[in-house]
């Protein structure tokens, strides 16, 4: 029974999606960003979440807002459905105008760090499209693996799977990653780690994220050490023609003998580009996840 509904799931979601990928990409955003704002309204438990989240790091003063809390939260809605719109497109193989809407900065910088031999390590987060950041780099410079959780439903996560390696894009689940992470990098691949969401206590530390103390993952700064991959934050923010995607020149690695704090270092050196980015572009970050978490049992 449980098998028979979740193949139903996956039918109606293809049936539902479908209309986004075939309209033109001009009403594709608008009935994405239609979406968005629908679920702003009804989705109240995570808009909640969300106008906490950003009420609370604007009374640290840790970033500077130039528009009501509730206006920037609904911008960020209305961005996640356009995001939704333009995956869908491009998965409907329906894509190729919003692939080609995306200018890449930096791209030196990947090119240095390819040649390097030892793999490239991107480092990003929730930040704008980041679905559309791992097929346009895919496409546009080299393959690359996402490290992520299977979606819950199997049939979905299946296709998914296979839409997303016909533009040289894969996953890398999180459970057992570190040999396929470490295969990667042997031959010279690319592998991306989103880091910007809680973790569990042993997987990472606590440090400051917008003013206060957030769980962070410590994984990319051990892979970085082991495996000797070159480290590159990349993010992607909107523009009025399309996305942009800045590359960011290889992040030094601590030069401090106490291993430990070298990777706490590491991990706050990689999480300042995610602030970075938060505090230019507001309304393009996952607000509605629970960055916060667990903090109170520390």
């Amino acid at each position: 029974m449980k098998k028979a509904v979740k193949l139903f799931e996956a039918w109606v979601f293809i049936i539902l999606s479908a209309p986004l990928a075939v309209l033109p990409l001009r009403w594709s955003l608008k009935a994405g960003e239609i979406l968005g704002l629908l679920l702003f309204y009804l989705w109240g438990r995570r808009r909640r979440i969300a106008v906490e989240n950003l009420m609370n790091v604007a009374a640290s003063g840790s970033i500077s807002l130039h528009a009501p809390i509730e206006a920037v939260i609904r911008d960020d809605f209305r961005n996640l459905g356009k995001s939704f719109a333009e995956v869908i497109k491009i998965y409907y193989g329906l894509g190729k105008k919003v692939l080609e809407s995306v200018d890449i900065e930096g791209s030196e910088h990947f090119c240095k760090a390819k040649s390097q031999g030892k793999g490239v390590l991107y480092l990003t987060g929730h930040c704008g499209n980041w679905e559309l950041i791992a097929l346009a780099a895919s496409v546009r410079l080299a393959p690359m693996s996402v490290v992520a959780r299977p979606m819950n439903n199997p049939y979905l996560n299946s296709l998914i799977e296979k839409l997303r390696r016909r533009y040289g894009n894969s996953v890398i689940y999180k459970r057992g990653a570190l040999k396929s992470i470490v295969r990667t990098f042997k031959g010279n691949g690319c592998v991306g780690i989103l880091m910007d969401q809680a973790v569990v206590p042993e997987e990472g530390y606590v440090i400051d994220f917008l003013g206060k103390g957030a769980w962070t993952t410590k994984m990319p700064a051990i892979i970085a050490r082991k495996t000797g991959a070159t480290p590159l934050p990349a993010f992607i923010h909107r523009t009025t023609k399309g996305h942009t995607i800045k590359i960011y020149p290889e992040v030094e690695l601590s030069q401090n003998s106490d291993i430990e704090e070298a990777v706490k270092e590491d991990t706050r050196r990689f999480s300042g580009f995610v602030e970075n980015y938060i505090r230019e572009h507001p309304a393009e970050w996952l607000w509605m996840h629970r960055r916060w978490k667990r903090i109170k049992r520390v």
